[in-house]
This record gives structure tokens, sequence and C-alpha cells, in this order.
């Protein structure tokens, strides 16, 4: 009887002991779920946030895209039809009434085109001077104004099968070449300047040479230094290169290596020079 009592007391000592385990166990189990469950909670939020701050980081950037691209527009392009203009005013010499009311008119015309330049930013038709004219076309009328104020002289020479980019790229090519007149006009003093297109082997060669007062290219000045940041960094964005080498004394020479599509439209041979 002692000893059906004591398998009984031990029984039931293994059962609640086991009980307990189980008990222990669930609890367990349930407490790490419920953590789990927290961080899974914590973890959706945290990607909510992150979504979020990635919509709006993206948005930043957009816009901060947006500004760097109508800073560019008006650095690269209106800039330089103004700085005409102010050289075209400075000048004047009322002595000799033909030639300063030529520069007037002169004058007039380039604020006229900035006016119609901003207005085109604004309506994001930057691309249509390209797609009417092609690149080279728009070229030599950049650089028919520039003849115009009598400053410097240029001569243009185009080599090799023409290869026709889309407006974009063009358009980029475009804004480089401005920049590049932009900086002889500014910086250099130069008398005359010669602009050089060698479309070889699916690749655009530019070079554009002055005879002006040359500089240290790691010296130069903040606003020289601007120049050829801006054209180094549309190089890039067309997987090309830019190179510069220049002195004091020297004159400069920049040089762009421009890969072109390999499907891009090959229309005709452009072999011709345009110089004074």
């Amino acid at each position: 009887m002692q000893k059906n009592t004591n398998d009984i007391i031990i029984f039931l000592l293994v059962a609640s002991a086991l009980i307990l385990t189980m008990a222990v166990f669930i609890v367990m189990i349930l407490y790490v779920y419920r953590k789990k469950q927290i961080l899974f909670v914590r973890d959706i939020e945290q990607i909510k946030l992150n979504h979020e701050k990635t919509l709006v980081e993206t948005q930043l950037e957009m816009q901060e895209s947006t500004f760097r691209h109508i800073s560019r527009e008006i650095h690269d392009n209106i800039n330089l039809s103004l700085t005409l203009a102010k050289l075209q005013l400075n000048t004047l010499n009322w002595n000799n009434q033909t030639e300063s009311e030529q520069k007037l008119k002169t004058s007039i015309e380039l604020l006229g085109l900035s006016i119609k330049e901003l207005s085109a930013i604004s309506k994001g038709l930057n691309t249509d001077l390209i797609k009417q004219q092609g690149l080279v076309n728009a070229v030599r009328n950049e650089i028919r104004r520039i003849r115009q104020t009598g400053l410097f002289t240029i001569d243009t020479i185009v080599t090799g099968n023409t290869v026709y980019l889309d407006a974009e790229k063009e358009l980029i090519i475009f804004r480089m070449v401005q920049e590049a007149f932009n900086n002889i006009l500014k910086h250099a003093e130069a008398r005359h300047a010669e602009l050089s297109f060698n479309y070889t082997d699916g690749t655009l060669y530019i070079a554009i040479c002055d005879d002006g007062k040359g500089f240290e290219p790691h010296a130069g000045s903040g606003d020289t230094q601007a120049g050829l940041k801006n054209m180094t960094a549309r190089a890039k964005m067309l997987g090309g290169v830019m190179d510069i080498s220049s002195e004091p004394g020297q004159g400069t020479l920049l040089t762009f290596i421009i890969p072109c599509n390999e499907y891009a439209k090959r229309k005709h041979t452009d072999q011709s020079s345009d110089g004074r």
C-alpha cells in the first residue's frame, strides 16, 4: 500500500515537472513569437520609413538635378550671349557711328536671343535647336554669331563620315563647345581660334585651340575651373574624356574624345572647312 502511494506521488511529481516544463516551454515560445512579432512590426515600419525616405531623397535628387541642369544651361548658353553683348557694348566707339550702330544692333540681337533661350529653358525645348539644325550646323551658327562681334576669328574643320547621334547627346556636345567659346571670350584674350570635328572609327574627336594668353590648368580662376569641370562632367556623361593643354603665353588646346553609338545613323561624308 505504501509502495503504491509512493509510486503515485512520484508519478504526480514527474507529471507536474513535465507539465511545468511544457508550460515554461510554451511561455518561452510565446515570448519569442511575440518578440519576433514586435521586431517584424518594427521592421515593417522601418521599411516604410526607409521607403518614404527614399522617395523624399529621390524627389530631392530630381529637383537638385533639375536645378543643376538649369544652372548649366544658363551658364553655358545664355551666359555666352550676354557676355558677347557686354563685350560689344564695352567696345563702343562713338567716333565711328557706323561701327557703333552695328555693335548696338548686334547687342540687341544677342539680348533678344538670350530672352528666347530663357523661354526655351522654361518650356523644356532645349533640344529643338539640335533637332532642327543638327550638331555641326548649330555649332557653325554659333561661330557666325561670334564672328559678327569681330572679337576674334574662328576656323572650323569637319572631317570624316558624320555620325548623327540622338538630340540629347548632340545637345550635350553643343553645350561643351559653347562653354569652350565662353572661356575663350572671357579669359583667353585670343585673336584667333580653331575648331575641328573629326569622325573616325565610331569616335568623335573635337579639338578647340586658341592663341590666347594660356594658363596653368590647375591654377585657373574660379570661373575657369567651373567651366572646365562642366565640360569634363559633360564629356563623362557621354562616356568620353576631355584633355587640356595650356601654358601661360602659349594659348590653350582642348581635346574631347566622344564615343559614338555604333548604331548611329551615318548620313553623308562631310569633309569641309569653313574659315577666315
